[in-house]
């Protein structure tokens, strides 16, 4: 009985809230709560004048109040990509927003609606929870979805033998694989491969920051090993939770314990979401058993496994013994490879959507953070494209993503690098550069570099000049001159320029 209610703690409450409502019943009609539509109406102006008429438009447009049920505000959205969009970037903002216009409101929860079918008729969705604190009610009393805000699994889902939805999308040959993922994904791969009954680096640890692919590896790896007949479980750390107390209330938890311990494969994401006594030790039988059993576990988290400060040490110390890689930001050329396969995979939708190479090394190069903001970007762009029926070129370009480059203070900008960037974007050397050849294949680049030196450095024309082999500073003055009159009256010279700024300054 203690552990029934121990298990019944607030962090647990906001797991049952939060996980998807396949397993729960459903609420009846009677429990929603008449719509405020009032209050709704004054929440979207609220984010219109918080975000500007562009932002909302965008993001917020098509977000809907479904209703409130136990103090939870439910919102749908026609689609994943925007779900996850606002899930990632605004759920704070709109939380408060809500919580502010509709009193008593506990928290908000985000669905992707479905429109074409009966909704008292649709199986269960996902519904993710963007509150930051727990609902105040008992499991026992937690409630389900609202009919009205499930959507069916696509055929791009497919359920492992836990009952978890996998994204066929998310395998091995969709993942792009750079120096700083190279050694996770070769371990993944290994591991996937391996014959039932065999665990070569046990227990496996993944640990990355926020959209850096350990989630699509660990997909990659559930879907690869099932394919090949192995009896896997995939869980997020709220399903693993979710399971745990629902086999207690049904008095089934010794069936569950068998049922993970008889797999050969156990997938875990987000341990460190992993909250409350009872369930970590389960948690930690449950690894320990399948190792004694030589049965293989990954488990993924955001850090170190030693930096898990909530989980049980005995678990960290397990993690932290078996073969630890980290995922590491992704560089330019990764960041460059990634978006150019969204930007292909968009393409194939929309025919006359096209993005200039010049256009996707700017935004590899200024959207540095990861592979989510580069989906971000990839659909900004199409946006762009779309509405305004113009090519993408780099202003237009600058204006989708800005809210995606984070702000730093602007870089010195050294009269080397110009030379050495020039040099490498128009195939001559840096020694051609600085010498006395006046071909048009080297002059061209020269005059460049000397307006660059101009614009982007504090040096004067005869500093320019010494360090352009030493040459007078009329000859400078010439080529920034040449340069200011030629971009006027040339616009592919002028976007060259540009882009040469914007590499140089970033």
């Amino acid at each position: 009985m203690g552990e029934t209610v121990e298990v019944a703690s607030a962090s647990i409450v906001a797991t049952l809230v939060e996980t998807r409502s396949a397993d729960l019943d459903p609420v009846p009609p009677a429990a929603m709560q008449a719509l405020p539509a009032e209050a709704w109406d004054r929440v979207r102006r609220r984010l219109r004048a918080e975000l500007g008429e562009d932002v909302f438009s965008s993001w917020f447009a098509r977000v809907e109040l479904g209703g409130i049920v136990d103090g939870v505000a439910y919102l749908t959205v026609p689609t994943r990509f925007l779900k996850s969009w606002l899930e990632a970037h605004y759920a704070e903002r709109l939380r408060v927003n809500c919580m502010a216009e509709l009193p008593g409101l506990n928290g908000v929860m985000l669905s992707v609606r479905q429109v074409s079918r009966d909704m008292s008729q649709q199986p269960a969705a996902e519904i993710v929870a963007l509150r930051s604190r727990p609902a105040p009610v008992a499991p026992a009393e937690a409630k389900a979805t609202p009919p009205g805000l499930r959507a069916e699994p696509s055929e791009r889902d497919l359920v492992d033998a836990c009952g978890t939805l996998l994204d066929r999308r998310m395998n091995f040959q969709a993942f792009i694989v750079g120096k700083s993922n190279q050694l996770a994904f070769a371990a993944a791969e290994r591991i996937a491969a391996a014959p039932a009954g065999t665990a070569p680096y046990n227990p496996l640890y993944i640990h990355a920051g926020v959209g850096l692919g350990k989630t699509h590896l660990l997909q990659a790896i559930a879907q690869e090993a099932r394919s090949q007949g192995k009896r896997v479980a995939y869980f997020t750390a709220d399903r693993f939770m979710y399971g745990f107390v629902a086999a207690l209330k049904s008095q089934t938890a010794l069936a569950f314990k068998e049922k993970l311990r008889g797999i050969d494969l156990l997938v875990v994401d987000d341990v460190q979401f992993i909250q409350g006594k009872s369930i970590q030790q389960e948690f930690g039988h449950t690894i320990n058993a399948l190792i004694d059993a030589g049965k293989q576990i990954v488990v993924a988290g955001d850090r170190m496994a030693n930096d898990l400060e909530a989980l049980d040490e005995r678990i960290r110390s397990r993690l932290g013994g078996g073969l630890v890689v980290e995922v590491g930001d992704l560089d330019e050329a990764l960041r460059a490879t990634i978006l150019g396969n969204r930007l292909e995979t968009l393409q194939a939708a929309h025919p006359n959507f096209q993005v200039n190479p010049d256009v996707i090394t700017y935004v590899a190069r200024v959207v540095a953070t990861n592979g989510r903001d580069l989906d971000g970007a990839a659909n900004r762009l199409l946006a762009h494209a779309t509405l305004s029926g113009q090519p993408v070129s780099l202003e237009t370009a600058e204006a989708a993503i800005r809210d995606l480059v984070r702000t730093r203070e602007p870089r010195r900008v050294k009269i080397e690098d110009i030379q050495k960037l020039v040099a490498t974007r128009y195939n001559v050397s840096r020694a051609d550069i600085l010498s006395e050849r006046r071909t048009a294949a080297v002059v061209k680049p020269r005059q460049i570099a000397m307006y660059l030196s101009k614009a982007l450095t504090p040096r004067s024309l005869p500093e320019i000049g010494r360090r352009f082999g030493g040459r007078d500073h009329t000859t400078v003055l010439h080529a920034v001159r040449k340069i200011e009159k030629a971009i006027t009256e040339d616009r592919l010279l002028h976007e060259e320029v540009d882009l040469l700024k914007r590499m140089l300054q970033e």
